[in-house]
């Protein structure tokens, strides 16, 4: 029993440091911008898996050098209460978790059509039927309900791998980031590092990317299109004439003139 509780006590030592560790990166990081983040290092990583070389643009850029044009439409398609919450929407995930599981519900309703179809037809014809054989449909969307500070948590601190023990972390970090950052060097970190297609990296590099110019010279109708790319960058960077993105940038467009800087 000593023993086991000796385990125990250098369990929670343990993880005390390791929240020390990252709420002590996290001050720094109030005037010392950040190389890269856990999740670009991972990305660089599978890269050099898969392809055997590194493609990457990455240039940071000061607040006062990114267009508030992006930072509004961000803003406006991820978190349009950014200045006034404190890190987290408990409603919004509510929402989100709730959205989610209609959506797995009527998934898994619709492959069991699929399968009873399929049964039907196989016993009309005399064959023996195989449940595996029936193709499963399209992969059901997750909707998010995290801010713009939850975004961040997670990108620059912590592994891509989805559980609670991750989600209780995200959450702690969260709240270090709203108490010793700024909602402009939160704004500031989250446009410099957010993900805008394979091995592309904050605004400046997407701007230079999509528009060919600075990110401090995009237009209202170039930020919407960029804001609109953040949920599924990798996925806009290779279908980015669709007909979601061009409706969803419309709608963004319309929108960001309503939402408040910090």
């Amino acid at each position: 029993m000593k023993a086991i509780a000796r385990w125990i006590g250098w369990a929670l030592l343990l993880g005390i440091a390791l929240q020390l560790f990252f709420i002590a990166r996290i001050a720094v990081m109030a005037s010392v911008d950040p190389a890269s983040t856990a999740f670009e290092r991972s990305e660089a990583w599978r890269q050099l898996r898969q392809d055997g070389q590194l493609h990457w643009r990455q240039q940071w850029r000061p607040l006062t050098q990114i267009s508030q044009n992006l930072q509004r439409a961000v803003i406006a398609s991820e978190d349009d209460d950014f200045v006034n919450h404190d890190g987290v929407l408990w409603d919004a995930i509510e929402k989100a978790r709730a959205r989610n599981a209609k959506a797995m519900e009527r998934a898994e309703q619709r492959q069991e059509k699929a399968v009873a179809r399929a049964q039907a037809q196989a016993e009309r014809r005399g064959e023996a039927f195989d449940p595996s054989s029936v193709q499963a449909g399209p992969p059901v969307k997750i909707m998010g309900g995290s801010t713009i500070t939850q975004q961040l948590a997670k990108n620059l601190l912590l592994s891509p791998e989805r559980s609670l023990l991750r989600k209780g972390q995200e959450l702690l970090l969260t709240y270090s980031l709203e108490f010793l950052l700024t909602k402009q060097r939160i704004l500031e970190l989250y446009l410099n590092h957010a993900e805008w297609g394979d091995g592309i990296f904050g605004a400046e590099a997407a701007a230079q990317r999509y528009f060919g110019k600075s990110a401090a010279q995009l237009n209202a109708y170039e930020a919407a299109r960029l804001a609109v790319m953040l949920p599924n960058p990798k996925g806009a960077d290779k279908n980015p004439n669709s007909a979601y993105l061009n409706r969803r940038t419309a709608t963004i467009a319309a929108r960001m003139r309503y939402a408040e800087l910090p």
